[in-house]
């Protein structure tokens, strides 16, 4: 097979729109407390919505709830990585790139 830079290019760029498309269209949750706060994400790292238990703010506990938010943010920006790394992973195993895959 002979090497096409110019092909590789094109390649690359194509991969680089999908990449694009699919972080628009992730969305993942993160959760935290069991479910006492909840946070949606995007691809992007973009965080779309924060629910919050009402039972939570009720305790008046604020150090318990930012840290519940906290942790509910890391663990969508974790679900946002791994599918990113999955779906990038796929799309670039397919690209037959010389010794990548």
């Amino acid at each position: 097979m002979e090497f096409n830079p110019k092909e590789l290019l094109a390649q690359a760029q194509r991969a680089s729109q999908e990449i694009q498309e699919k972080m628009r269209a992730t969305v993942v949750e993160g959760s935290a407390g069991g479910g006492t706060v909840s946070v949606k994400m995007n691809g992007q790292k973009q965080v779309l919505s924060v629910k919050i238990d009402p039972e939570a703010v009720k305790s008046g506990d604020v150090e318990m709830l930012q840290d519940l938010i906290t942790a509910a943010v890391n663990e969508a920006a974790r679900k946002v990585d791994g599918a990113m790394q999955s779906s990038v992973g796929s799309m670039l195993g397919g690209m037959n790139l010389p010794g990548l895959f």
